[in-house]
């Protein structure tokens, strides 16, 4: 018997429902653990909105605007992952989705260059790129072996750690960027964080990030750090509006966040995967993962029309759902709801734009380590070779080299598409270098062999080895 249907039997029946996906538990028991999922999620969910909404100069009522679609479009993914329209938009799995941090570093190179109008252009194309992947999944999932996923995760943590440390100092551009008072609370907020997620349980510690946010903000408070002006003239209920920062078409742009769509498609398939095997006792299904990417497509075109931002599943989420082993859907369902009625309320959007940007950079940096951490942990699945070290370590360096030294790529004889498309983006760079090389280096430990039977595994083509 295994430790789930041990703890099962030692439970009443009513709570024996939460670890069912179709159980009916009592409204006592998912609602609660609804609340826990999304005060796991909003972070994640808000912050990139902030981010990229500072990279692009909006005003305050505009990144309040892209806050609340933020919030309203998670709300509405996670509800058809959880309830698939028609059985197929929709994985049918217990995930939350929201904005992704995965596509800010690209994000905040279009936008500061081209402007908000090119991240939506951008983003609606981006969405049929990963519909085009669900469809046709098998095939282009074998040019994302873990050596290349790994690589990817890898590098966006690192293209990351900029964009916390410059929020740490103040925000870019802020007249007092880099004051003492500012680290102070950037330090204190991560020192929060790191105390709730080390030195509690339960909710503070599965919460560890907001309520590290919750003591920098009071402290900023106390510290006259924080503006109320955005939150008196904000409505109480607001449908979201239709184009509300406009929208350009830019080639570059359009094949740098293609480029994201992908890799975010095969985190997908990892997060599925980590939440049926870790919370549901089996490998998903081909239909849970086509669908659910196929979702995640269709939302972000449509998300981009009303000023919402890339989703994908929350790994913070998985591994509440690994860790509890709850799955019922009636919870993911609430979690859905709640996030929707909270995207209908610009009221509490500009009350989140008020969040100073040291304190967020005092959570998020710990956030972007973990994405590293995480990228490691993949590429060294099975041993660190000296192949996947060869791919790994020229993949980051040209990434990261052509992108954090200036007009590398702008010389004489260099097309403007060329420094458009790989002089701002790590990520893209990283992720175009270590497909190649791994297609084109000599294999003599067959790695490739097995990384192809793992992926058959993961899709459910062939019974999982135990």
């Amino acid at each position: 018997m295994s430790n789930k249907n041990a703890q099962m039997e030692a439970m009443d029946k009513d709570t024996r429902q939460l670890f069912l996906y179709e159980g009916k538990p009592s409204a006592r028991l998912y609602v609660p653990m609804a609340i826990q999922h999304v005060i796991a999620a909003i972070v994640g969910i808000i912050t990139p909105a902030m981010i990229v909404g500072s990279a692009c100069n909006l005003p305050p009522d505009e990144r309040a605007l892209m806050i609340q679609s933020a919030m309203l479009f998670s709300g509405i993914v996670t509800l058809l992952q959880a309830r698939p329209l028609f059985s197929v938009i929709g994985s049918g799995l217990p995930v939350i989705t929201g904005a992704s941090f995965a596509f800010v570093p690209v994000l905040n190179s279009i936008g500061g260059t081209s402007g908000i109008a090119a991240i939506i252009g951008a983003q609606f194309i981006g969405g049929f790129i990963a519909m085009l992947f669900a469809m046709f999944l098998k095939q282009i999932k074998k040019l994302f072996p873990p050596v290349v996923t790994g690589t990817v995760v890898f590098c966006i943590g690192l293209s990351l750690y900029s964009v916390a440390v410059g929020y740490m100092a103040g925000g870019t551009g802020a007249p007092d960027f880099g004051s003492a008072q500012n680290w102070i609370i950037a330090l204190i907020t991560m020192a929060a964080c790191i105390f709730f997620a080390n030195f509690t349980t339960g909710v503070t510690k599965l919460g560890s990030i907001l309520f590290g946010m919750i003591v920098g903000y009071i402290i900023a408070l106390f510290s006259g750090k924080v503006d109320f002006s955005g939150v008196g003239p904000a409505n109480w209920f607001s449908l979201p509006q239709f184009l509300p920062f406009g929208i350009e078409f830019q080639p570059d742009a359009i094949v740098s966040l293609g480029a994201m769509f992908i890799i975010a498609a095969v985190e997908m398939i990892g997060d599925f995967s980590a939440v049926t095997n870790g919370a549901m006792d089996r490998e998903p299904k081909l239909k849970e993962i086509r669908g659910g990417i196929l979702c995640e497509g269709i939302a972000s075109t449509v998300g981009a029309l009303f000023g919402g931002l890339p989703t994908a599943t929350f790994a913070q989420n998985v591994g509440i759902a690994t860790t509890t082993k709850v799955v019922n859907r009636r919870v993911f369902t609430t979690a859905a709801l709640i996030l929707v009625i909270a995207g209908l309320v610009p009221k509490f959007a500009a009350v989140l734009d008020t969040i100073p940007m040291c304190v967020i950079g005092g959570a998020t940096i710990s956030v972007f380590g973990s994405i590293t951490m995480t990228g490691i942990r993949i590429l060294t699945k099975g041993g660190l070779t000296n192949r996947r070290a060869t791919i790994a370590g020229l993949a980051v360096a040209l990434g990261m080299g052509i992108s954090t030294v200036s007009g590398s790529l702008a010389g004489p004889g260099i097309p403007n598409w060329i420094t458009s498309i790989f002089g701002g983006s790590a990520v893209v760079v990283t992720a175009l270098v270590a497909i190649i090389l791994n297609l084109v280096l000599p294999d003599p430990n067959g790695e490739k062999k097995q990384d192809e039977k793992e992926e058959e595994e993961e899709l459910g083509a062939v019974p999982a080895s135990k």
